[in-house]
């Protein structure tokens, strides 16, 4: 199945349009699941749906089986980048009338608490008042945000815009595969190993804690951790300079 289905993925790349249509089928769950995460923006869902094709069109293109990562988590910031790009190319975020006229309703709220305890509602307080779910109460808030233009000027070194220090910072869709690179690499390695590794970086053991766990010494733990972000080191070097 898997040889079938990169097989395919090779097709898609070179062009094949039967072979592009089947990709995204096979991906269909992936591109509606990210869909979802943007509604209540004012777009249908099938429109953001569409745009979200166009992402994975475009990571089928650029996928190279040399990345060593499985192809719909590489496709994934590619399909959160086009929906990102077509949102905010598209002008203001549209909102619903019913998010904007709570977030009015919050603001009122949070105006006459502030003035009676000195201090900010909660979202839980405000959920509970308005008989409105949690998740809801935050959206409004985040709606009714000011939009930043990227021509904002700010001064934390100098003036300058926002935009000068986006191009000036690393590429942010570089750093989301070079996380995923990473976790690959992770999940590849020896058993042990791994667990070193989780124990370590993901759940901050010691490296004592992590050797009463394996039933080793510390110098052990010590000595195999250093083997292996050596190891993960070098590989994540290769990987960028493929």
């Amino acid at each position: 199945m898997f040889e079938k289905n990169e097989a395919m993925l090779k097709g898609a790349s070179l062009g094949n349009s039967k072979a592009l249509e089947k990709m995204i089928e096979i991906n269909n769950g992936l591109i509606w699941s990210i869909a979802k995460r943007f509604t209540g923006r004012g777009y249908e869902l099938e429109d953001l749906y569409q745009i979200g094709c166009i992402g994975m069109i475009k990571s089928i293109k650029k996928f190279d089986f040399k990345f060593g990562v499985k192809f719909s988590t590489y496709a994934v910031p590619y399909i959160l980048g086009e929906i990102k790009k077509f949102l905010r190319d598209d002008g203001i975020i549209k909102v619903s009338r019913s998010i904007k006229e709570l977030g009015i309703k919050i603001k009122e709220i949070e105006k006459e608490y502030v003035l009676k305890k000195g201090e900010s509602i909660s979202v839980k307080k405000l959920s509970d008042l308005l008989k409105v779910p949690e998740v809801d109460i935050v959206s409004a808030i985040e709606a009714s945000k000011q939009v930043e233009s990227i021509n904002e000027e700010v001064y934390e070194d100098g003036k300058s815009t926002k935009i000068d220090k986006i191009v000036s910072n690393r590429d942010e869709q570089g750093k989301i595969i070079d996380k995923i690179v990473l976790n690959e690499m992770v999940n590849s390695l020896k058993e042990r190993d791994k667990k070193i590794i989780v124990l370590r970086f993901y759940k901050e053991k010691t490296q004592t804690q992590v050797a009463k766990i394996l039933g080793i010494s510390q110098v052990q733990v010590s000595r195999i951790e250093k083997r292996i972000l050596k190891d993960l080191k070098n590989k994540l070097i290769k990987e960028n300079a493929s």
